[in-house]
C-alpha cells in the first residue's frame, strides 16, 4: 500500500516548521506500507498544484497532509476543511486573501476520510498527546486540507485523504511526531476502520 506524506516549509519567520522536521525522518517503509514524501511551499498559490503533482507521481491509498500549529500543544487530528482563506498573517508569497474560497463554487466544507477516532486512539495508546480538532484554522493549512479533500472527491483516483497539526519542535520531538505519523499511516491502512467521512463526487 502505498501513502503520501506532506509537509510545510518554514513560514512566519520562523527557520524551521516542526512538520517539515518530522516528515524527513520518516522511514520509506513501515510494515506493508511504501511511505513517500514531499515538501508544500507555505503558499496559497503554489502549495496545492505541487500536492496534485506529487499525488499524481505516488498514485497513493493513503495521503496525509502535515502542518505545524504554533498555538497547539498536541497533535491533531483535524475533522473538517472548510472552503474559506483568511490570513491573520501573509504566506510565504505575502499573500494574505481575506474572505475568499479555496475553491470558487465548492463545497461549505469536506470531512477527512481517514479513520479519525481510530487513529486517535492508537495515538493515545502509545502515550502521544492528541485530540480530535473540528478547525483547520484558515491559513495555508486548512487551504491546503480542503485543497486535497476536493481533489479525491473530484479526481480519478480513491484514497483516503486528512491532515495532522502538529505542535511546534519545541513542544514535541520531531522524532515523537514521525513516530506519531506512522501510527496514523497503519491506523489508515487498516480497512476495517470507520472513516469520518465518504468520498464525495
Amino acid at each position: 500500500m502505498r501513502a503520501l506524506v506532506t509537509a510545510f516549509d518554514p513560514f512566519g519567520g520562523e527557520s524551521i516548521n516542526a512538520s517539515f522536521e518530522a516528515v524527513q525522518r520518516l522511514p520509506q517503509q513501515a510494515g506493508a506500507l511504501n511511505i513517500a514524501t514531499a515538501v508544500l511551499s507555505t503558499s496559497y498559490a503554489r502549495s496545492l498544484s505541487a500536492l496534485e503533482e506529487a499525488i499524481a507521481r505516488v498514485k497513493p491509498e493513503i495521503v496525509l497532509c502535515v502542518g505545524q500549529a504554533g498555538e497547539r500543544a498536541a497533535l491533531c487530528m483535524e475533522r473538517v476543511a472548510v472552503n474559506l482563506q483568511d490570513a491573520e498573517i501573509a504566506d510565504n508569497d505575502g499573500a494574505r486573501p481575506i474572505d475568499q474560497p479555496v475553491v470558487a463554487g465548492g463545497p461549505a466544507a469536506y470531512l477527512a476520510t481517514l479513520p479519525v477516532r481510530a487513529a486517535v486512539a492508537a495515538l493515545r495508546a502509545q502515550a502521544l498527546p492528541t485530540q480530535i480538532s473540528m478547525s483547520a484554522g484558515t491559513f495555508v493549512c486548512n487551504h491546503v486540507f480542503y485543497g486535497l479533500m476536493h481533489i479525491a472527491a473530484t479526481g480519478p483516483l480513491r484514497y483516503r485523504a486528512g491532515f495532522l497539526h502538529v505542535p511546534p519542535a519545541r513542544s514535541m520531538a520531531p522524532e515523537d511526531v514521525a513516530r506519531a505519523i506512522v501510527i496514523v499511516l497503519q491506523a489508515s491502512a487498516d480497512p476495517e476502520a470507520k472513516v469520518e467521512g465518504e468520498r464525495q463526487k
